[in-house]
């Protein structure tokens, strides 16, 4: 993954998360998975839970502890009604973001 692939990634991952979350509660290990689903093959482990720590310690998502069928419960997070506004901004944000960029690449040619 490029540089600015990376950089951009770190300013969205969290909306990206919390649109994963969406109407299904999911552990870390399955939102890594979803998003590898999604095309983002390249986020570490480590990268999402880390975030998932930043987002619970927010107020942005609930989290659970379900047993698990090897080791320890896991914490199974769902977004709550913070999380949803916070959602709601994340997208408002990025349709402005988009539309201006769109209209700047559009201009250049």
């Amino acid at each position: 993954m490029g540089r600015q692939m990376t950089e951009m990634l770190k300013g969205t991952l969290e909306g990206i998360v919390l649109a994963l979350l969406t109407g299904k509660p999911a552990y870390g290990y399955e939102i890594t998975t979803l998003l590898r689903g999604q095309g983002f093959t390249e986020i570490a482990e480590g990268t999402v839970y880390a975030l998932l720590v930043r987002i619970e310690q927010k107020g942005l998502v609930d989290v659970e502890k379900r047993p698990s069928e090897k080791g320890p419960p896991r914490k199974v997070y769902s977004l709550n009604k913070q999380g949803e506004k916070e959602l709601d901004e994340f997208w408002n944000t990025w349709s402005f973001l988009s539309e201006r960029l769109e209209h700047l690449r559009k201009e250049g040619k």
